[in-house]
Order: structure tokens, then sequence, then C-alpha cells
């Protein structure tokens, strides 16, 4: 079985058009990536991210370059939108 690895966007929507809840999911689902730097600060990953929609909408954004470095990561970002109904949509390459 083959599993095509790219860069995607996790939409804070559900595929019934529902908001996502809590409202600071995206903070807090990349702040599971993060990590932190020599000035003792919380960095988001440079391969996950978040971001809105035009229409305001919370987003995550996914490099796929995050497979190469941690494979399980990448699949557990896809089974989190796929487990919380959440749209996802591909993107070029980030």
């Amino acid at each position: 079985m083959s599993q095509l690895i790219e860069s995607f966007v996790i939409i804070g929507v559900t595929r019934e058009g529902k908001t996502f809840r809590p409202s600071d999911w995206a903070d807090r689902l990349c702040g599971i990536m993060s990590a932190f730097g020599s000035d003792h600060r919380m960095m988001y990953s440079p391969y996950v991210r978040p971001g809105c929609t035009l229409k305001g909408e919370k987003t995550v954004v996914v490099d796929a370059r995050l497979y190469d470095i941690e494979p399980l990561a990448y699949k557990f970002l896809i089974n989190f939108a796929n487990d919380n109904n959440l749209k996802m949509e591909p993107i070029d390459d980030v």
C-alpha cells in the first residue's frame, strides 16, 4: 500500500460545516509540535503552524517534509483531522 505524502491544511470546520471547538484548537495542536529555543521561548515547528482561511476559519498548515523527519507525527496530524471529522485540503509545497 502506497501512501501519498503531501503538504496539507487542516481546516477547523467539520465535514458537516460546524466550527470545531475549542476555539484555540489550532494553537494547541501546533503547541504539541513546538519546542523551546535557546532564548527559552516556545517556537512553533517550521513544519506545523497555525493559520487561517480568508473566511476566518482556524487552520493548521502541515509541511510534507515533516514526514521525512518524523513520520509518526505526520500520521498523528492526519489521524487527528480524521478522528474529529475535520476538512483537509492538499496544498502546494510550503
